[in-house]
This record gives structure tokens, sequence and C-alpha cells, in this order.
């Protein structure tokens, strides 16, 4: 059986945050708290670590009260600070490239930054939302594709092929070698040589300390 995930929302809509409730709740997670303002989530994760211990991931709003910009995500950058373990989940009515890069400057192990049009797509919200709470990555296909058309237009990533674009930007979507290839329709072994051009031409040595694919990723989202 698979471990409950904790799941805080942090949405300042009653009816998106209590859909979200339900969503989750009915495909087996656990909803610890449900808030509708930054200072309100930090409150609420801060009170659960006192008590039943930090929550797996929180879902968070980019744009909540009293301004509406961005005080969601600032939300969500305190607490990783503070809980490095806990996952972070970033929805978003658009594409904002700044925020994404920001949630994504750190270390990106339990992020996440999906459009709200993607919960419509329950099993694949369900699926971001565990794979997040778990340590892995969920990116918003639309989010790559910009981010990597903003790449394009510096040099950094001048050096990779067509393919090999694609395999880093499905890389940047959390995707193991295998997903990788079933998406391309290619074998396995020819991701794996895609993979390691990638991390040649971008210069990742192999190391005990560095872990190559979160570097590669790292690299494809800041240039």
């Amino acid at each position: 059986m698979r471990v409950t995930v904790r799941a805080v929302i942090a949405e300042d809509s009653v009816l998106l945050r209590e859909g979200l409730t339900r969503l989750l709740t009915d495909r087996g997670l656990e909803v610890v708290a449900g808030v509708g303002d930054g200072e309100a989530l930090v409150r609420a994760v801060e009170e659960l670590a006192a008590g039943d211990g930090v929550p797996d991931v929180a879902v968070v709003d980019v744009r909540m009260p009293p301004t509406h910009t961005d005080e969601g995500l600032r939300a969500a950058v305190r607490l990783r600070q503070r809980y490095p373990d806990l996952g972070v989940l970033v929805l978003s009515q658009y594409v904002e490239e700044q925020y994404a890069t920001e949630l994504l400057a750190g270390s990106s192990r339990g992020v996440g930054y999906l459009l709200k049009d993607r919960v419509a797509e329950v099993r694949e919200f369900t699926d971001a939302v565990r794979r997040v709470a778990e340590g892995g990555t969920a990116l918003d296909p639309e989010v790559v594709t910009q981010l990597l058309g903003r790449s394009r237009r510096q040099d950094v990533l001048a050096a990779l092929t067509p393919r090999e674009r694609e395999v880093l930007g499905l890389m940047a979507e959390g995707r193991t070698n295998a997903a990788i290839a079933a998406r391309l329709v290619v074998s396995h072994g020819a991701v794996e040589k895609h993979v390691s051009n990638i991390f040649l031409k971008l210069g990742l040595a192999q190391s005990d300390t560095d872990h190559r694919r979160v570097l590669a990723v790292l690299t494809y989202l800041n240039s």
C-alpha cells in the first residue's frame, strides 16, 4: 500500500480550495490544512511541524491576498528555506517565467509548477502532487516550452541538438529515462546516449557529490 501523502492547500478561492481538497482526498491523499493567504500557509506549516510533523507537500497558488502578486510564491520560498523536505507545487493561471525560475533556483528536489488548467486532468494532477511530495519534479509542459524558448536565445545550450533539447525538456518535467523513451518512441539506450551527450556538452563531469541530472535541468531553467 502507498504511504498516505499529507498535503496543505493554499488557495484564496474558497471554491477552488474545497475542490482541490475533495479531489486529493478522493485519490487517497490527506489534506491536513487549507488556507487562503501566504501568511496563513506559513503558520499552518509551522503548527503542523510542531505537532504531527512537516507535511509532505504544499499546493500553493502564486497570487494570493493582500496584493495578489507573488504572496504565495514568497511564502513557499520561506517555507522551503526553513523546511527543505517540504515539497512545493505551485499553481498559476499563466506561465510566469520569473516565478518559475525563482522557485527552481534553489534545490530542484520536491518542486513543481503547473498551470491551473492542468488540475482538470485529475490523474495527471494527483500524480504530480505525489511526485513532488516524494521529492520529484513536476513542470507543466507549457512552462517547459516557454523556458526552453527563452533558453534558445542564450548560448549555454547552443551546442545541443534539437533532439537533445527535447530530451532535456522532458527531464525538466521530472520524467525518467524510461518515460522519455516511451514519449519519444525510441529505445532506452537511445535516451541514455542523448543524456550522456547532454552531460558532456554542458560540461557536467561525473561526481560523487553532484547530481548531474539535477544540474543539467537547472542549467536549462536558468539559461
